[in-house]
């Protein structure tokens, strides 16, 4: 069962959607395991962003109708910002993995504390919403 979201933002977790990264390196899997996370404890809806860049009609109109679109990059590549943007989307929240200090590599036994890490910094920036 989910867990409840402790952050303060006044969203429902639907009005939340996140989009990360799914990337051949560990920061992009790092991303989408962080938006998996996220998602089972009832932070944010966990999006489609392959949708968003095959401009399917129906997944940019649904977030269009979020109330915050959280962006989740694994590297400055910035495929995920770069995607949501090209569909007209506005991110409203956006964090970079290799930003909070995680190198990118291409090994894939990811290491719980760098998702947790990148978890609690995208529920602390949703809490000052």
């Amino acid at each position: 069962m989910a867990e409840t979201c402790s952050c303060t933002c006044n969203c429902d977790a639907s009005e939340i959607l996140i989009f990360p990264c799914s990337g051949s390196s560990n920061v992009g899997q790092i991303a989408n395991q962080a938006g998996v996370e996220l998602t089972k404890a009832g932070v944010g809806k966990m999006f489609c962003l392959a949708g968003i860049g095959g401009h399917v009609d129906s997944f940019i109109e649904s977030a269009k109708g979020a109330k915050r679109i959280v962006a989740i990059d694994g590297c400055p590549v910035q495929c995920a910002k770069k995607t949501l943007e090209h569909a007209g989307l506005t991110i409203t929240d956006y964090i970079l993995v290799t930003g909070e200090g995680i190198t990118k590599n291409h090994d894939f036994d990811l290491q719980t504390d760098d998702v947790k890490k990148i978890c609690d910094k995208i529920k602390a920036n949703l809490g000052d919403g």
